[in-house]
């Protein structure tokens, strides 16, 4: 455990952004598998879309595996 004042608002923070980023993370992984189970796809899609987009703008994920999700559930889409 920090000992340090500056080291303990350190840790709270952490484990802030972490529990908001690991919700955001399942988020759009739920989105991804979902997506095979429903009949609406198209309406799906866009929702899958903006989750992808979120996660990548918060940096949970890199903008070229961002690309790579969204082109996999397109191309999954239009199968």
């Amino acid at each position: 455990m920090p000992i340090i004042k500056s080291a303990k608002k350190k840790l709270k923070q952490d484990k802030k952004r972490e529990s908001q980023n690991k919700k955001y993370l399942v988020k759009y992984k739920k989105a991804l598998k979902s997506l095979s189970k429903k009949k609406n796809k198209k309406n799906t899609l866009k929702s899958v879309y903006s989750l992808i987009d979120k996660a990548a703008k918060k940096k949970l994920i890199k903008k070229q595996k961002a690309a790579r999700l969204k082109s996999r559930a397109a191309k999954f889409v239009n199968k």
